[in-house]
């Protein structure tokens, strides 16, 4: 019995250990924006960024279009992202969406269609970086870029700080893709 305890305690440590560096990857992601290439010199995602991030980001990525999934606000983050994006003569486009609500199909074509038509490269964000432009990325992925299912699918993985487990918050995006697989020519999923 004394082994069965230890062995036991050394899993938990060990799922322990686990979490915790995940737990450390995931708060070093927000601190640094959560900001990744999705499509090189075609789209980049992150989560809400400041009027000099923007600059920075436009200097170094080229960016032309914002696409902000968290929607028009009186809140001064929108405000200064609007006036950073027209001082930087940035397309600025406001398309707000719930983490915690699946997309519709004509949403889903709606935000394809922003996307492809776009100037690019695009910056795609939301609050955090992680689920909103997660669905956005695997959109892209899928019905743009055209790179294949598992390409499109890591972009709502725990990589960005996406939960994709039925009991997570957001878990209404992983069933927006999953339902939208067919249509985007994933018959098999």
């Amino acid at each position: 019995m004394p082994r069965r305890r230890r062995l036991l305690r050394r899993a938990l440590q060990a799922v322990g250990v686990i979490a915790l560096l995940i737990g450390v990857y995931l708060g070093v992601e927000q601190l640094i924006g959560n900001f990744h290439t999705v499509v090189p010199g075609e789209l980049y995602r992150s989560a809400q960024v400041d009027a000099r991030e923007l600059a920075d980001l436009q200097k170094d990525y080229g960016i032309r279009t914002v696409i902000n999934l968290r929607g028009a606000s009186d809140k001064a983050w929108y405000r200064d992202e609007v006036a950073e994006s027209d001082k930087l003569g940035l397309t600025h486009i406001d398309f707000g969406l719930s983490a915690g609500r699946e997309l519709t199909q004509p949403q889903v074509e709606q935000l394809i269609a922003l996307m492809r038509d776009a100037p690019k490269p695009i910056l795609v964000h939301c609050r955090g970086g992680s689920d909103r432009s997660g669905i956005a990325s695997a959109l892209y992925v899928a019905a743009i870029s055209k790179g294949g299912e598992a390409a499109a699918e890591w972009q709502l993985s725990l990589f960005y700080g996406h939960f994709p487990f039925p009991f997570a918050p957001a878990w209404a995006m992983d069933e927006t893709f999953e339902r939208i697989e067919p249509w985007l020519g994933f018959p098999n999923s």
